[in-house]
């Protein structure tokens, strides 16, 4: 741990005050969170990010959008815009956030929203689209709307039952807030992950409910503008690799051979004009190859030999309980 977190320890522990301070306010209903008619499922973590928010929901869309009328709402973190925004053809990364449009993009038949305040975003979505299903992406913490299934994330290297409180840690609220997980999720798993450590996990992560298991997988193909190439043949290709998500270890892992080059940024970067042209001078001879969430935000400045590896979540057992579970709540 660095020197500067041990100065801020004191911080910390204000910090953990007011928040445990706000959740109980909101427990014994001294600040008012509001309940809806409609199913509303949160999706959220404990730390700060890289747990797998994105393909998480994108999974729940899977399962959900052909027997519901479904919406996606978020705050659009590092968006340009402000209050309510309804996506649409005119939209772009810069409007939603890119976690957003990268959802609203796969996913064009799904109304997709973004609002600093939820209860706004919700309340205007059924006033103005009506849905069967609401899906708050990154909602844990947005204690002002009640929502009737929590799922809460955590990633396999970085359990919140080993972290601490920011700004000593990287917790958002301390790890008493699992209580109001209806779900918890062990993300980014090693897919041979034994049932003993499986076992081992949900004893230290003490929670009275069900515990899943997800491991990152890739599809087989990357993708650019117009073309599709096999990974196994563009891996072996001399390629810059761009990434600039919170923890870019498992997508490099994935790319990378040694003669790679390798540019990594921080999570949500907004590329800068300089950058840009950076970018677009490699990519006159050799292709580049980011994740999904930075090609929405690069697609529209580097319009050749830019591919991106797109994500997908899997289930080490239990899937098609998980699955019923959120189609009971639903139903």
């Amino acid at each position: 741990m660095n020197l500067l977190r041990k100065i801020l320890f004191p911080v910390a522990i204000i910090y953990w005050i007011v928040t445990y301070i706000r959740n109980k306010c909101f427990d014994w209903g001294l600040l008012k969170s509001t309940s809806y008619h409609l199913p509303v499922i949160a999706i959220g973590n404990l730390s700060v990010g890289g747990t797998g928010k994105t393909p998480h929901t994108e999974y729940l869309i899977r399962l959900l959008k052909n027997q519901y009328k479904l919406a996606v709402l978020s705050r659009g973190y590092k968006r340009q815009s402000k209050g309510f925004v309804l996506a649409n053809k005119d939209v772009n990364a810069a409007v939603l956030g890119d976690e957003s449009f990268q959802i609203h993009e796969k996913f064009p038949a799904i109304s997709v929203a973004v609002c600093e305040d939820r209860r706004t975003g919700i309340e205007t979505l059924i006033q103005n689209v009506n849905p069967d299903v609401i899906l708050l992406d990154d909602a844990f913490q947005h204690r002002k709307v009640n929502a009737g299934f929590y799922i809460l994330l955590t990633a396999y290297d970085d359990l919140f039952v080993n972290d601490c409180i920011l700004p000593f840690g990287n917790l958002r609220e301390s790890a008493i807030g699992k209580k109001r997980a209806d779900v918890v999720i062990v993300t980014k798993c090693p897919e041979d992950l034994s049932k003993e450590e499986r076992l081992k996990m949900i004893k230290k992560i003490d929670v009275k409910v069900p515990v899943y298991f997800t491991s990152i997988s890739y599809e087989t193909y990357v993708y650019g503008k117009d073309q599709a190439v096999t990974l196994n043949d563009f891996k072996n290709l001399e390629k810059m690799i761009v990434v600039g998500i919170a923890k870019p270890d498992y997508f490099i892992e994935k790319v990378k051979t040694d003669k790679d080059h390798i540019k990594i940024y921080s999570d949500h970067h907004n590329f800068t004009a300089a950058e840009v042209e950076e970018l677009r001078e490699w990519a006159k001879s050799k292709p580049i190859v980011t994740t999904e969430k930075d090609y929405v935000r690069l697609k529209d400045k580097i319009q050749f030999n830019l591919f991106y590896l797109p994500i997908l979540v899997r289930f080490l057992e239990s899937e098609s309980e998980f699955n019923q579970k959120i189609k009971n709540y639903v139903g």
